[in-house]
């Protein structure tokens, strides 16, 4: 396949099937799914995607950080068919395949920091999340949790109780997991602290100490600090530099762990296997999922052996670490760690680059930061007063549709841009012409 293949919109979306199956997924499925707008999938090939009536895209969303090597790898696809070949299913809490074990070695091996670690395969980033919490309130005997504003963690009664980026997440479902506190995350652009100022101050970690621990909670009481080393669905936040250090250091000295939160930022998305390695920071407890199995449902909680002390029997999953799931798994780590992790950082400079420069020609655009292939462009009505446009982000995001380019919004207002890590510098260009070319359109 060509570049010249992709983007190409032969019908303006949704086409006549398309419509067909859209109008079919109403009717049956639950009304509490999202569909950001009419794009129904046929195939996909590295970074295109191809709908049922023939259109294709430049695919610059990966299923939200999902498709990490691209769609369809042929060497993802050829372990997924062997693992199929073989058997589909034993349940790895209770038997023993190699799959698993030697998935649980190499991450155990990649994870960030010297000290041995452990695995807990699941399903999915929010099972690895329910896990976390149970093993840190678990290996702490403490209760309370402590999260951030503008988190994303998952909807599962745990996982959601941590999640604090949208009040629909919470609404009517409660009461939910109790002893959870949200603090303040370092989000320079909009920091109460010091948006303004020449250099973080970390007001958004003293206050953890000088007001919640003072005022409202026992820091002895505190299991575990919940944190997205980049926010994801916050608005692809990174903080700045030391502030990652910072919090290990104060979660060192009250004896409360910390949890890095890496199912949207890991697996080399950010240039680094992952993105707390930027900050040469070791989690007590890391997350994975999304990218590690290339679009198969598979996900990690990875922990320090010394934290590691719960029972035979006291957490387990029928499905989690699915001997297929594991293979290509196994298959994904070699590719980030053979080439992709490094065409991420350096694609990831070339893509901050041309959002910088868009942010030069386009005045709506406030705010450009990211690490490798995980960049967020903040749109705002003005800059002085950095007042969220949250329908421009909107309108751009549907306009890109129709022209034959995939994306997502984030936060408030901010344009997430995500593609699978296999792409090249004409598919960066391209789609940064695009939304210069969107932008234009909606001035």
């Amino acid at each position: 396949m060509t570049a010249r293949d992709y983007p190409r919109i032969v019908v303006p979306p949704p086409g006549p099937k398309a419509r067909a199956i859209v109008d079919r997924d109403a009717q049956w499925t639950s009304t509490c799914y999202i569909k950001e707008y009419p794009l129904v999938v046929a195939r996909g090939q590295g970074v295109m995607v191809e709908d049922v009536d023939g259109n294709r895209y430049l695919d610059f969303m990966a299923g939200i950080a999902v498709s990490s090597t691209g769609y369809g790898h042929p060497k993802v696809v050829a372990a997924v068919k062997d693992a199929a070949d073989r058997f589909l299913h034993i349940c790895g809490s209770d038997f023993y395949y190699e799959g698993m074990a030697a998935l649980c070695e190499r991450l155990a091996r990649v994870a960030p920091g010297s000290t041995k670690k452990r695995v807990f395969l699941t399903n999915s980033g929010t099972e690895a999340v329910e896990a976390a919490i149970k093993l840190a309130r678990h290996a702490t005997r403490r209760t309370a949790i402590i999260a951030f504003r503008g988190a994303f963690h998952g909807r599962t009664t745990g996982a959601v109780t941590l999640t604090s980026s949208k009040a629909r997440q919470h609404a009517g479902f409660g009461p939910l997991l109790p002893d959870v506190h949200h603090v303040p995350f370092a989000y320079r652009y909009r920091c109460q602290f010091c948006a303004d100022e020449p250099a973080c101050n970390r007001g958004c970690i003293d206050v953890i100490e000088k007001e919640l621990f003072t005022r409202q909670l026992d820091p002895r009481d505190v299991a575990a600090i919940f944190v997205e080393p980049i926010q994801g669905e916050g608005g692809y936040i990174v903080p700045p530099a030391g502030y990652l250090p910072a919090l290990r250091e104060l979660c060192d000295r009250h004896g409360i762990l910390l949890v890095a939160d890496e199912v949207q930022c890991g697996v080399g998305r950010t240039g680094k296997m992952f993105a707390c390695e930027h900050e040469g920071v070791e989690p007590d407890i890391l997350l994975t999922a999304k990218g590690l199995g290339s679009g198969m449902p598979i996900g990690a909680m990875i922990s320090r052996e010394s934290i590691t002390t719960w029972e035979t029997g006291s957490h387990g999953s029928t499905f989690g670490g699915n001997p297929v799931c594991c293979a290509a798994a196994l298959a994904t780590l070699d590719l980030v760690e053979g080439g992709l992790m490094a065409n991420a950082a350096r694609m990831g400079e070339r893509l901050l680059a041309r959002a910088e420069a868009l942010k030069e020609k386009h005045a709506c655009i406030g705010d450009v930061r990211g690490r490798g292939l995980m960049v967020g462009m903040e749109f705002v009505k003005d800059r002085t007063t950095r007042e969220p446009a949250g329908e421009l982000v909107h309108d751009l995001v549907q306009r890109a549709f129709r022209q034959g380019l995939l994306l997502l919004g984030a936060g408030k207002s901010t344009l997430r841009l995500a593609p699978p890590l296999v792409l090249d510098q004409n598919d960066v260009d391209t789609a940064m012409d695009m939304i210069d070319t969107c932008l234009a359109e909606l001035d």
